[in-house]
């Protein structure tokens, strides 16, 4: 064990008071943030001193303390207190009124603003959220705190997710877009879908907004779609087709997804290859990759597939496929596709296709009797234009935008304006 290794155990028994704990073990992690820097933490695990063995199911004893720390910056990741109960003395402590004596906890603990970079979100009994903002403009992909905390206002839980990046990768201006400078991209926006009712078993055809980020300057766009996996894509956009299928079967491989660190590489930094780009030759191998498990699996579906995407994670390359011919639904249908990084070699695949297989059991879509021109009309003032922070991957930056969405459709077979969480 190195010294620094000990020095982040023992900053950890003092910071949180586990004099009435032992650790029982710790492993390292590391993890690559949206600017493709690896980020290595420590994760403890501390046991009540009067609890010797594990649960009988492999659980952790009733307060048991699992703790993650970034081991380059003692930053705390997360920590949490089993079943929410501690057993720490003179460890975090927060006093009546709560929030406020939690809101300066975490400026201490994060080097974060109030108000500047994280705002609250949530407030409950023992519970509080908050979320990432950028001079209190909500931020995307966006990133949260948690707390919670006992009846004493002893810390049970926390976590921190997000980038809350520094004021150099910002582009900070004055935010101008309104609505109605958007007209033409309010309707463009307008599609027509199909949605499933769960409660009635039924899919209705709805006009609704697909939701999409607009620069402030109006220079550029960028579909929400992007930030749902919050990670850097290398775009392919590419239909597979081949002449001939393979005649053998495709035999997946089991997926590691433990990625086995060792104290030497947290200690150095050494970079992820999750933080490497993928290069023009892998990107090729990884096409051709693609090409021979669809003729495998997907034999008769030359032409069928485009490869949407690329992007490393685990020592995987994942490759997103769509179909080419999408039914006008919610849910597209869609196959990962993981890629073995060394190897570049297929391994195995998800295929979204039987959670799609539950729709054919509802009742089918009426048919669509209200135009796209009406169906705008009608909801045309319900828009709703929002300001965001939002990351572009292109130019490294925080780039001011508005998020336009609507929390409303119309229902295409009768006119009626309905809400979207109601479906």
């Amino acid at each position: 064990m190195s010294s620094r290794v000990e020095e982040v155990i023992e900053f950890t028994r003092t910071k949180f008071g586990l004099d009435n704990y032992y650790l029982k073990g710790y492993q390292f992690d590391r993890s690559v943030n949206i600017f493709k820097e690896t980020v290595y933490t420590m994760c403890m695990e501390w046991f009540p001193n009067h609890a010797t063995v594990q649960e009988d199911d492999d659980s952790n004893p009733e307060g048991t303390a699992v703790i993650e720390i970034d081991i380059n910056s003692l930053k705390l990741k997360s920590a949490i207190f089993v079943m929410g109960k501690t057993f720490a003395e003179y460890g975090v402590e927060f006093a009546a009124p709560y929030k406020f004596s939690i809101i300066k906890w975490i400026e201490q603990e994060t080097g974060l603003m109030y108000g500047k970079q994280f705002q609250l979100q949530k407030e409950e009994d023992g519970n509080i959220h908050f979320r990432e903002c950028i001079n209190g403009v909500a931020v995307s992909p966006s990133g949260s705190i948690e707390i919670k905390f006992d009846h004493e206002g002893k810390l049970t839980f926390f976590s921190i997710h997000g980038q809350f990046p520094s004021e150099e990768l910002i582009r900070e201006e004055e935010y101008s877009l309104s609505l109605d400078s958007l007209s033409h991209l309010k309707k463009e926006q307008l599609k027509l879908v199909e949605f499933p009712s769960f409660e009635q078993k039924k899919i209705y055809p709805v006009y609704a907004v697909e939701e999409i980020y607009i620069a402030n300057d109006q220079s550029l766009t960028i579909p929400f779609e992007f930030f749902v996996d919050r990670r850097s894509y290398l775009t392919i956009n590419k239909i597979i087709y081949w002449e001939s299928p393979i005649n053998k079967p495709f035999e997946r491989e089991e997926i590691r997804w433990i990625d086995e660190i060792t104290e030497e590489q947290a200690l150095s930094c050494e970079p992820s290859p999750d933080s490497f780009p993928i290069s023009k030759e892998e990107q090729e191998k990884c096409v051709l990759a693609v090409k021979d498990f669809l003729r495998r699996e997907y034999p008769n579906d030359t032409g069928n597939w485009i490869l949407k995407s690329l992007y490393r994670e685990k020592g995987y390359i994942h490759a997103i496929l769509k179909a080419n011919k999408q039914d006008d639904r919610v849910f597209e249908r869609k196959v990962k596709v993981f890629i073995d990084a060394k190897r570049l070699q297929v391994v195995n695949y998800m295929d979204n296709k039987p959670m799609l297989e539950i729709f054919d059991q509802f009742n089918v879509p009426e048919k669509a009797t209200i135009t796209k021109d009406e169906a705008y009309e009608k909801i045309k003032e319900l828009f709703e234009l929002k300001p965001y922070y939002v990351y572009d991957f292109k130019q490294s930056l925080y780039v001011l935008c508005g998020k336009l969405d609507c929390d409303y459709g119309v229902i295409a077979s009768n006119g009626e304006i309905i809400a979207l969480d109601d479906l």
